[in-house]
């Protein structure tokens, strides 16, 4: 079964179909262990950057998701109208966004989102909205 899906993968790939590469378009990869953001683009590492994720008693979910919604400037509802910069939703109200709390960075000390440094978020903002929601995978790994 698996010499059945490799070689579909590789006919797709050859045809042009895109099934057979999995970074293909853009791809933020978060590293719950190392407290990392890896930006991949048509499979080329572009970007690593610190983040923090959970801290004890809150959790970051893992998995793979298309972003949802893109907002220069949001506030949190859910924490004192916190400002989240940059925000890209990729689960519900979970984003990876830009912080003020920079000091933080490289260690886990979110809510549950992905923070970034502000200006790490613009980049990897405009980088979403130019490769589109469509085009754009957030996986989150431990």
């Amino acid at each position: 079964m698996k010499r059945f899906a490799l070689a579909i993968a590789m006919i797709a790939g050859t045809l042009g179909l895109g099934i057979g590469n999995a970074e293909a378009g853009l791809v933020a990869r978060v590293d719950l262990s190392s407290q990392t953001l890896t930006v991949i683009e048509d499979g080329e590492v572009m970007y690593r950057w610190p983040v923090s994720t959970a801290r004890q008693g809150y959790v970051t979910p893992t998995g793979s998701w298309h972003p949802k919604r893109l907002y220069r400037m949001w506030y949190s509802h859910k924490y004192e109208m916190s400002p989240m910069p940059y925000s890209v939703f990729f689960l519900g109200g979970y984003a990876i966004h830009g912080t003020g709390e920079i000091r933080h960075l490289g260690r886990p000390a979110s809510h549950g989102c992905v923070r970034l440094h502000p200006a790490n978020a613009r980049i990897f903002y405009s980088l979403v909205k130019q490769a589109g929601l469509e085009n754009t995978r957030v996986i989150v790994q431990r």
